[in-house]
């Protein structure tokens, strides 16, 4: 998966579990948790959406590294090399 691909499948993960967000307007270093009011249940949805499309495994301790869009592209990136 590329960085492209990768920023794709977290915009669509976060716009389906909120579904008004609108995603392009955050800045890809914008904590995107803060900027959207997502609460601690809407991250771990997004966090579960993530880990299904994308096929990763996503743990507890890897939480922190989603909370940018770069952060999380940048996850996906290597995670799936």
């Amino acid at each position: 998966m590329n960085r492209t691909e990768a920023l794709e499948m977290v915009k669509e993960s976060i716009s389906e579990v909120v579904p008004d967000a609108d995603v392009d307007a955050l800045g890809p270093d914008d904590a995107f948790r803060d900027a959207l009011e997502m609460d601690s249940l809407d991250f771990l949805s997004f966090v579960e959406v993530l880990s299904e499309r994308s096929g990763v495994r996503i743990e507890d301790e890897d939480a922190p590294r989603l909370s940018t869009l770069t952060g999380s592209a940048g996850f996906l990136v290597t995670r799936t090399q």
